[in-house]
């Protein structure tokens, strides 16, 4: 099988070695062999978009409005192929990678408007006869760190703004999904861009990540991953005087009130906490309900988890995928047994299963697992676990609802499903996280308009929509005597 290579410089270039990409669904199933660079060949690559950017970075807008439409015509036109290929290796369903497809294609045709949207300002002085002009630059080489999880959408989310402001890309995709990121190289590789503006370094997150993020010629980084991972990255980047951008954990809480639509409550619930394999950062863990509706929310919630069909991510009628590797279905079912040690009921699920749609091949395939009479302190409620797994937390009223919403390290997304405009309100104010939603799925937000959180969800400026200028762009401030 040829191996696909690391895009540096304009030039696709073999690393000291290849790692297979398996498909999660089908352990026999290579999705091919892919490159593992080392920290010469970053070297190489921020070298060459060090010295494409005094170029790049003052390049008309049109030329770059119209490259960047480029590469979204051609991804949205692959939509399907380019689906295949994410499913079969991440391990979303079909109909899922698809439209994570294409909403990349989507992003950059948003951000080839960007490039002619950008703006400054013109304002007087405080001392006559002198003008003051306010404009955006973009801030240099940047690197991007992006995860496993949707290894297509947050890969177009950094890449497309950072280009469209003039900036230069070295892109460290998850080492677990490479196959939709070199695709894009492929297509950014065609778009008519100068070599070395775009680079795709392939590899280990110790070796080409930290490289990255303490290589002198990298003016900023911006990160999606682990807390812990996030954590030293912002470490090191203030060390070394580098801008940061960090999206991290989610514990992420689903309130169901008494006064909820119980049908809407639980598909949204189900939709949050199970869907993609629960692997997303947005997803639901914690359903937080109140007293009176909690019992027929629990048995509704049961009921529906036994009409998931779990199986092979490419055959149709599958609902959820497998886990995306063993690494990662190892801890999923560790926290299962947390969760039972604790004391937390198993109402549904939580076991290894063989898949319920496909051809029956071994892969990571998990019965979602759901948790009853949980309390706000156990390790299943605190902790991320970044798989099909929930529980559900039983409180008196909207009050403790909220606070219990609330008590926890992160701050990234969460829902309400209420029919009171009163508590709508009140929660939409209150919830300490940077992204609310009330009678819809925690999970899900749309490419134009800013995704990020508080506390240790995210640290810096926001991703995507117009917001994205604050991180790839940096201000300056030109004063002219008339």
């Amino acid at each position: 099988m040829t191996p696909f290579n690391n895009l540096i410089n304009g030039e696709w270039l073999a690393g000291n070695t290849t790692s297979a990409n398996l498909n999660p669904s089908n352990l026999s199933d290579v999705v091919g062999h892919y490159a593992q660079g080392d920290a010469a060949g970053l070297d190489a690559a921020v070298q060459g978009a060090q010295a494409a950017f005094p170029a790049w970075s003052l390049s008309g807008i049109q030329v770059r409005s119209d490259a960047l439409d480029k590469i979204g015509t051609e991804i949205l036109a692959r939509r399907e192929e380019l689906g295949t290929l994410l499913s079969r290796e991440e391990g979303k369903t079909r109909p899922e990678g698809i439209g994570e497809v294409t909403r990349a294609g989507h992003i950059f045709k948003f951000f080839a408007g960007e490039c002619l949207r950008l703006s400054g300002e013109t304002v007087p002085s405080v001392r006559p006869g002198i003008g003051v002009e306010i404009t955006r630059e973009p801030v240099g080489v940047v690197g991007l760190i992006t995860p496993w999880n949707f290894p297509i959408a947050i890969p177009a989310w950094k890449v497309a703004p950072a280009l469209a402001f003039g900036n230069c890309v070295v892109l460290k995709p998850a080492d677990l999904v490479p196959g939709s990121a070199w695709a894009l190289a492929d297509i950014i590789s065609r778009s008519g861009i100068p070599p070395g503006v775009f680079n795709l370094v392939m590899g280990p997150g110790r070796v080409i990540g930290d490289a990255m993020v303490n290589h002198a010629g990298i003016n900023a980084i911006s990160f999606t991953g682990s807390v812990g991972v996030g954590s030293r990255i912002l470490e090191a980047c203030a060390k070394n005087l580098k801008k940061v951008q960090l999206e991290m954990g989610g514990k992420n809480p689903q309130i169901v009130l008494d006064d909820a639509d119980l049908v809407q409550a639980v598909e949204l619930s189900a939709q949050s906490a199970f869907y993609s394999t629960g692997q997303r950062c947005t997803a639901s863990s914690r359903l937080i309900v109140t007293d009176k509706i909690y019992p027929a929310f629990v048995d509704a919630l049961a009921a529906r988890l036994a009409r998931i069909k779990v199986g092979d991510a490419l055959t149709a009628g599958t609902d959820i995928g497998p886990v995306s590797s063993q690494a990662q279905l190892e801890q999923d079912l560790g926290y299962v047994e947390i969760g039972k040690a604790e004391g937390a009921t198993l109402v549904a699920g939580g076991e290894r299963i063989k898949c319920h749609t496909g051809s029956g091949a071994e892969g990571f395939f998990m019965a979602p697992a759901l948790f009853s009479e949980s309390t706000a302190g156990m390790r299943i409620n605190t902790e991320e676990i970044f798989g099909p797994v929930a529980s559900v937390i039983r409180v008196k009223d909207y009050e403790a609802a909220l606070f219990t919403a609330n008590d926890t390290p992160f701050g990234l997304s969460a829902g309400i499903a209420t029919t009171s405009l009163k508590y709508a309100t009140h929660f939409k104010r209150h919830s300490q996280a940077g992204m609310v939603m009330v009678n819809l799925p925690t999970a899900g937000v749309d490419y134009h308009v800013p995704f990020g959180g508080r506390k240790g969800s995210s640290y810096g400026p926001r991703e995507q929509g117009k917001y994205a200028q604050e991180f790839f762009t940096t201000v300056k401030t030109a004063y002219t005597l008339a």
